[in-house]
């Protein structure tokens, strides 16, 4: 499946090559993992996203017509139970997850919108088990056994769309509300809203991530050097989820949350940012929240 799933990205890669004013207009990744946060090791424990965004030209605005800037998007997550050599009765499942998207972002009607399809494949086909159980045997960490009981083999078509509006008050400081909708691997309808002091995000165009919600430059704007402080958050109703399957230990909460900070520092030619993220309960025996921090490095030679 993992052979599929790069298929599709190659595939889209070779379509938006044949466009030939279409040119590299920015990326965007982010490493997420709770041993940045609490360093638990436990539920939504890891994730990496990865994205290219490609389009004809950018001047700090959304285009009004979709499909001008298109962003490929390649993710790999983990979620895992408390304790992966004994979990508790009660627990979540463990399950990777293999992901490839499209999506278009664009203006409507003064909202900077964004719509997507993506295929998230779960179980060993993906190999993801196979790569945590080989870095935990690198680093002298007790065999992973919980994946014997992970999520099966399966593959989601998904649907994603978020609208949002920039409220800008002077250079240093932007208030964007926003709405998503998502239906496939996971379905729910999530509001909230985002805060940013300094200038990150000033011309620039962000891209969301899946599980923690921190916005990253996907394309570079004029913020220029120095810090900037964000602060977010959301609340989900959840329909349904793949990963906490009906019937299962685990029941599926039907409202999640999401609060977030993060730190940027933009230099000359290097970006930083930190950002923790405070993950609400997904299932009902889930005892408590957790803390998952994300890094992104930029350097330019």
């Amino acid at each position: 499946m993992f052979k599929v799933l790069l298929a599709v990205a190659v595939c889209a890669f070779a379509v938006s090559a044949k466009a030939q004013d279409r040119v590299t207009l920015g990326h965007a990744r982010l490493l997420t993992n709770d041993a940045f946060g609490d360093s638990k090791d436990r539920w939504q424990t890891g994730s990496y996203a990865a994205s290219i965004l490609r389009g004809l030209s950018w001047d700090g605005t959304l285009p009004s017509r979709p499909g001008e800037i298109l962003e490929y998007r390649l993710r790999a997550q983990v979620l895992a139970p408390a304790d992966l050599v004994a979990p508790a009765p009660g627990d979540r499942r463990y399950a990777g997850v293999l992901a490839a998207g499209l999506f278009t972002h664009f203006a409507f009607a003064q909202l900077e919108t964004s719509v997507g399809v993506e295929l998230a494949a779960t179980g060993p086909q993906t190999g993801i088990g196979n790569l945590q159980r080989a870095v935990h045997n690198l680093i002298g960490l007790p065999e992973p056994l919980a994946q014997g009981n992970q999520i099966g083999n399966a593959v989601y078509p998904s649907a994603l769309a978020e609208v949002g509006r920039t409220l800008r008050f002077g250079d240093a400081l932007a208030l964007r509300p926003f709405v998503e909708l998502q239906a496939g691997v996971e379905t729910l309808a999530r509001m909230g809203g985002d805060l940013v002091l300094g200038g990150l995000g000033r011309g620039a165009l962000m891209v969301r991530d899946t599980v923690t919600g921190q916005r990253i430059e996907g394309i570079n704007g004029a913020d220029g050097t120095g810090l900037s402080f964000s602060l977010g958050g959301d609340v989900a109703r959840v329909f349904d989820s793949a990963y906490l399957p009906a019937g299962g230990a685990a029941t599926l909460l039907d409202t999640r949350r999401r609060l977030r900070l993060g730190l940027n520092w933009q230099g000359e030619r290097a970006e930083v940012f930190y950002g923790l993220t405070l993950l609400g309960r997904e299932f009902d025996t889930q005892p408590e929240h957790q803390v998952v921090g994300s890094v992104r490095v930029r350097l330019e030679f």
